[in-house]
This record gives structure tokens, C-alpha cells and sequence, in this order.
């Protein structure tokens, strides 16, 4: 199914491409990212993969504006940092939803962007809820869940859309689906950096990989280069089943 359009941005600035120039957060004594450099273009699905530790999430809190680093720079394009995470959306691992029914919880989303509510109905049947639109939020499967709040990221028209292991512990057609979805939205033109621990799923969505490892970007490569051939012994070591996920 075709989604529809992204919503005409007029005259404004694109906040791609990305930049990051040595980043460090510290949380307590710890540091959990150090030195953390990379670009990323304005189009395509970057995946950030690497062993449980390595900062994988917090790096998206980071590049979402959830969290602010100790030092280092985040470049959105040309655009103001308090312009930016308007024009993002993110959906985390467990979805957080509105204690209302499914639909209520997309018309929300889309009243508080002053966005037409009759999308609704669209975005519901682009997920495959529409015919769960009346029941509560609270019953739906752990796969229809993330549906919905891909969905709800979706009301808004991101220009970058993130996604923190969204389908981790789903069931295989659920993964699918979520992915169909994915993919869908790179098609339109949304950018999408994902965290992931699942190297098939990378290999089927990713553009490029960006492979942390004890807070540092061990690589970072296009993604017909990484998988064949990884040039990180960190990224060698995690495909072959190496070091834990």
C-alpha cells in the first residue's frame, strides 16, 4: 500500500545531513560515549548495531535531543537545535501508548500537530489496524502495538525517523511487518536510523552500519561493505557470534 506523501515543508531548511563531531556523555563517573564521530546523509537507513553496552540507545537519546552530551556536537543540517526534534519522531523498544482506544491514539498525534485528523483512518489501514480502530490501545498484541506507534510516529511527518529496537522479542510476521513498514517510509523519503542487535534484519534494511563498541565508533561503512567484509576486528568478531548481544 502507497503512504501517502509527506506534507509540503514550504521554504523551510532540511535538517539533514547529520553531523557529529566528538561526542562524550557521561553518566556518574562512567563514560558511555567517547569521541563519537560520524556524518550521515540526508537519505537511506543507517543501522546502529553493536554488543549490549556499547551505547547503542543512548547515542539515539543523544541525536534526538532526549539527552544532552558532556561535550561534542550535534549538526542537524543548517537548522536551529531547538527547531530540529519537531521534525523527528522516535519509537522505542516498548511502546508507550495512550490509555484510549486505537484510534484515539493517532487522533491525539495528529491534533497536537494541527495535522488534518481525517489521516486517521489512512494511517490505520497503512499499519494493518484498521479494523481494531475501536478497541483499547491496551489490548492489542505486542506486534499491533508497535504497529500503532509506528503509526503515530508516522502522523507526524518526520524527516528522520528513529527506531530503538523495535522488534526486539516480536514474533517473525510481526518483525515483517514492522520492517514492510520501515521500508515503506525510507521509499518516501524519511530518513531512518535504527538500532538493532539482529544481523539479518540489518542485512535486509540497512544502507550503512554504524558498529559501536565500548562507547567508540568502531566502523562505520556502507552496508554492501560491512557485512562481506568488516574491517573492525569488533565487527568481525560480533557477526561471527563472537561477543554477546
Amino acid at each position: 500500500m502507497t503512504y501517502a506523501p509527506l506534507a509540503d515543508c514550504g521554504e523551510e531548511t532540511a535538517i539533514l545531513p547529520l553531523a557529529v563531531r566528538d561526542l562524550v556523555l557521561r553518566l556518574g563517573e562512567a563514560t558511555i560515549l567517547d569521541g563519537i564521530n560520524f556524518d550521515l546523509g540526508p537519505t537511506g537507513c543507517t543501522m546502529i548495531m553493536g554488543p549490549n553496552g556499547a551505547g547503542k540507545s543512548l547515542l539515539l537519546k543523544l541525536l534526538h535531543g532526549l539527552i544532552a552530551p558532556n561535550s561534542g556536537r550535534i549538526s542537524w543540517g543548517k537548522v536551529r537545535p531547538t527547531r530540529v526534534t519537531s521534525r523527528q519522531a522516535l519509537v522505542f523498544q516498548k511502546p508507550v501508548l495512550l490509555r484510549r482506544s486505537v484510534a484515539a491514539n493517532i487522533e491525539f498525534v495528529l491534533r497536537a500537530r494541527g495535522k488534518d485528523v481525517a489521516r486517521r483512518d489512512f494511517l490505520l489501514d497503512h499499519v494493518g489496524l484498521a479494523h481494531k480502530a475501536a478497541q483499547p490501545a491496551r489490548l492489542l498484541s505486542g506486534g499491533e502495538a508497535q504497529r500503532l506507534a509506528l503509526a503515530r510516529a508516522l502522523a507526524t511527518d518526520p524527516e528522520v525517523l528513529f527506531l530503538d529496537e523495535p522488534t526486539a522479542s516480536l514474533d517473525p510476521a510481526s518483525v515483517l511487518a514492522i520492517e514492510a513498514i520501515v521500508s515503506d517510509a525510507r521509499a518516501r523519503g524519511v530518513r531512518i536510523i535504527f538500532v538493532t542487535h539482529d544481523p539479518g534484519q540489518a542485512r535486509r534494511l540497512a544502507d550503512d552500519v554504524v558498529f559501536l563498541e565500548r562507547g567508540r565508533v568502531a566502523e562505520h561503512s556502507s552496508a554492501a561493505e560491512f557485512f562481506p567484509e568488516p574491517q573492525s576486528d569488533a565487527a568481525r568478531n560480533y557477526l561471527s557470534g563472537k561477543l554477546l548481544v
